[in-house]
């Protein structure tokens, strides 16, 4: 994907898509990524860049050990 926007249109579109066919598990692994690209979103207007998994973990868990950073 090369925005976040484009991201989230295309899940929403999968989304649909699982449903149609009643792939439940899809659906759910769907609607949490939408859900998690959505409040990357908002916490982050200025930014368009499509998120990575790592990014959007430590925007939802900024105390995990994974997403601290140090500085020397």
């Amino acid at each position: 994907m090369n925005s976040i926007d484009e991201h989230i249109q295309k899940d929403q579109s999968e989304i649909q898509a699982a449903e149609a066919e009643g792939n439940a598990a899809k659906v759910r692994h769907l609607t949490d990524e939408l859900n998690s690209l959505e409040e990357y979103k908002e916490h982050h207007p200025e930014d368009k860049h499509d998120p990575n998994a790592l990014e959007l973990f430590c925007d939802a868990n900024p105390d995990e050990p994974e997403c601290l950073v140090y500085d020397d």
